[in-house]
């Protein structure tokens, strides 16, 4: 899922990863692998967000999901692996202006 720059910064304090800006050179690799996302990387590796259901509330939410591990212990280079769900949800808080 694309998320907007506000849903970013919730994903961010809410997860602790850092966004991939869409200006990086592996933007268009990352996206013709695993379409448009907005992408994230952690100690762990590469992650997306997958919208979850949402279950009678005004407020959107996304599951994590890793796309890739790190294949160095540098965190230079990521090895793709199938999605797998992690069981964290992040929520998204409602802005108000």
């Amino acid at each position: 899922m694309k998320l907007t720059s506000e849903q970013v910064k919730q994903t961010v304090n809410q997860l602790g990863a850092q966004v991939l800006p869409d200006e990086h050179p592996a933007m268009p690799q990352l996206n013709s692998m695993f379409g448009e996302h907005t992408f994230f990387v952690d100690e762990m590796g590469l992650k997306v967000l997958e919208p979850t259901p949402s279950l009678g509330t005004d407020r959107q939410s996304g599951e994590v999901v890793s796309l890739a591990d790190w294949g160095d212990s540098d965190l230079t280079r990521l090895m793709a692996h199938e999605p797998e769900p992690t069981g964290v949800v992040i929520v998204f808080e409602q802005v108000r202006h």
